[in-house]
């Protein structure tokens, strides 16, 4: 695996980050006013918080923090797409709109999961030469 200086070039940042933006204009574009304070908020907040938490494992340093945070990440994704069902089952987005995000949740999801197993094995490879 390549190493990054910055979070925001690691390709599972920009994965997830073109997530973000594509919920985040959904959300803005379909969903009514009378949800800015309730499902859109918790939308928002589960959904900004899948790249705030890359970010914030990638400037720890440390194996196990990165790997928490890219664990906490994972479940905001989880909790993202969660919403955007709810936001179906309310008919705020159609079927089709659903199956394109799910479509990218998955592949958020599988970029995350990659990233957890990379972290592991460098963190092992670190314990094995202490």
């Amino acid at each position: 695996m390549a190493t990054y200086n910055h979070f925001y070039e690691m390709p599972v940042y920009k994965t997830c980050r073109a997530f973000r933006i594509k919920v985040t204009t959904f959300a803005r574009k379909y969903f009514p006013k009378s949800e800015d304070y309730q499902l859109k908020a918790q939308l928002l907040n589960s959904v900004r918080s899948v790249t705030a938490n890359i970010a914030e494992g990638f400037g720890r340093f440390h194996y196990q923090e990165n790997i928490q945070y890219c664990r906490q990440s994972r479940g905001s994704l989880t909790e993202s797409m969660e919403h955007m069902i709810t936001a179906f089952d309310d008919n705020f987005i159609s079927k089709q709109l659903l199956a394109e995000i799910n479509s990218d949740y998955k592949e958020c999801l599988a970029a995350l999961n990659s990233y957890i197993r990379y972290l592991k094995s460098a963190k092992l490879r670190v314990d094995n030469n202490k």
